[in-house]
């Protein structure tokens, strides 16, 4: 049996996103901004996908931005906002436990003048609501915090937090890093006071390259790629019409049946919780079920290398991460683990289970069937301290 369970790394593409992409590969591949008809259905088809995936968002066509993925939306979210509002200040805030595609960039900023102050969080790997408000001051033009964290699955209060944020400015710009949360969660950007949301579609089953970056109407945020105006001059470069098209297939698929396919979600994490905890020396990092995203679940096996746990369970076909997967495929020291206090021995220990809506329990029970047979096999060969 394989059984896939790195679904926060990539997805599998859906069918009806796969069977559109191919048409539009193959057949009508014209050029959105050609003046002939196939330049127009090119068009028509990144218009129809826009409507798709602002209807799943309740906001409206012109705010959605399409980029190559969630590095790119990010990247446009940080250094536009900085860079278009740096008149107003330049303090920007953020939490310890970001994506490298927010941190990263921030790194950057930082080097050009701008101020970044840090949040911690507590050990479940979530922030203070109270930290935050002590955090703002008058020059912060920007915070940036992800909706679930990518690693361990946790919920940020991100509707507490925009609440906060715009009591004390209402011109300071709210970023969500909402990757691991769309499709999972029902996220209304204008509702919950975001200005700006990153979206990946090869994270809800759409094409790798592809992704959208939520700009509110009014939202001040600067171009960072120039040249021929594509998108109302906010992104320059010929759309990826075929990859777009399929995104906002998914996108609308995503949202169909959408309690069902959350809640299957929510029990098969609770029974490979369960499963897998039973062995001793296996714990679950994060917060608890009502804290945490329906799909991730991150577990530390005291005395067995993630490295090794990750290619012991491929050999019987189970695919895992150890950690992340989206930064290299050498994996090293999570910042987050070490931020919500894991044990120094457990930092090494640590493997992502990521489920997706088409993960069956027979997986899950094979999954935890295998990890219960080998953890405490592996664990007799761990070193004594």
């Amino acid at each position: 049996m394989r059984v896939y369970l790195d679904n926060a790394a990539t997805t599998r593409c859906s069918d009806r996103a796969k069977e559109l992409l191919l048409r539009l590969l193959s057949d009508d591949y014209g050029n959105p901004s050609s003046l002939h008809q196939m330049g127009k259905e090119a068009e028509d088809a990144v218009r129809e996908a826009r409507k798709k995936i602002a209807k799943t968002i309740k906001a409206e066509e012109k705010e959605i931005l399409f980029t190559s993925g969630g590095t790119e939306s990010n990247n446009l979210a940080l250094l536009g906002a900085a860079y278009a509002n740096m008149r107003a200040g330049k303090h920007i805030i953020t939490t310890v436990i970001e994506h490298a595609s927010v941190s990263a960039p921030l790194e950057f900023l930082t080097e050009q003048g701008f101020e970044v102050t840090c949040l911690l969080v507590d050990s479940c790997g979530r922030i203070s609501i109270e930290e935050l408000k002590n955090a703002l001051r008058p020059d912060t033009i920007l915070v940036s915090v992800m909706m679930v964290n990518n690693e361990i699955g946790t919920l940020q209060p991100v509707e507490e937090a925009a609440a906060v944020i715009k009591a004390n400015n209402p011109d300071t710009l709210f970023h969500v890093d909402a990757i691991q949360a769309y499709g999972k969660y029902r996220i209304y950007p204008k509702r919950m006071g975001i200005d700006l949301m990153s979206v990946s579609g090869h994270k809800i089953h759409a094409p790798k390259g592809t992704g959208f970056l939520y700009i509110r109407d009014k939202a001040k945020v600067k171009p960072v790629l120039y040249g021929g105006g594509q998108q109302r001059g906010m992104r320059s470069g010929t759309e990826n019409v075929p990859g777009i098209a399929a995104f906002g297939e998914a996108a609308a698929e995503s949202y169909e049946d959408f309690e069902r396919k959350t809640a299957h979600m929510r029990e098969l994490r609770e029974r490979l919780m369960r499963g897998i905890t039973a062995v001793s020396g296996v714990s679950v990092n994060g917060a608890a079920q009502d804290g945490a995203a329906p799909h991730i679940v991150s577990a530390s096996i005291e005395g067995v290398r993630a490295e090794v746990m990750l290619h012991a369970l491929e050999e019987k076909g189970i695919y895992v991460s150890a950690g992340s997967a989206c930064s290299s495929n050498k994996p090293a020291v999570s910042r987050t683990l070490k931020s919500i206090g894991l044990r120094p021995e457990l930092l090494d220990a640590t493997i992502r289970f990521s489920l997706c809506a088409h993960t069956t329990c027979e997986e899950i029970n094979y999954a935890i069937e295998t990890l219960c047979e080998m953890a405490p096999r592996l664990q007799k060969y761990a070193p004594r301290q």
